[in-house]
């Protein structure tokens, strides 16, 4: 499995965000600090709130809204699923990051989580990747 652990200053609305995303609450993980939602079987994404994500770490937490230190990327079906997916962010107080980026054998858009945290939606021709 992979557990992808997220800061974030309000666990609430970064819990509305992704279910709005079309990620699934899962409940054995969630508590008063804590949520996970699940992107697909064994990847879920550890929604904690900064303090008990301080707890993980040895140094500081980071704050993705001023710094990005890491992108999350996830693979999308096709070009329509990589604007739906944007669309859908947009729509439930993510914001843009980066333009679309379109490469003819492969496309991807980008956005923020309300706190910052950067994802990526690719879809890549599965021709070009045999080639």
């Amino acid at each position: 499995m992979i557990f992808v652990n997220l800061p974030v200053t309000d666990l609430d609305r970064a819990v509305a965000f992704y279910t709005a995303l079309g990620f699934t609450p899962d409940p054995r993980y969630a508590d008063e600090a804590g949520a996970a939602v699940v992107i697909e079987e064994n990847i879920l994404v550890m929604l904690l709130t900064r303090e008990k994500f301080a707890g993980f770490v040895a140094g500081q937490v980071g704050d993705p809204a001023q710094a990005t230190s890491v992108i999350n990327a996830v693979s999308a079906a096709d070009r329509a699923e990589c604007d739906d997916l944007l669309a859908r962010a947009l729509a439930a107080g993510g914001k843009p990051s980066m333009p679309a980026q379109d490469h003819g054998f492969m496309y991807g858009t980008s956005f923020t989580d309300p706190d910052g945290n950067v994802w990526e939606v690719a879809w890549m021709d599965p021709a070009a990747l045999e080639g």
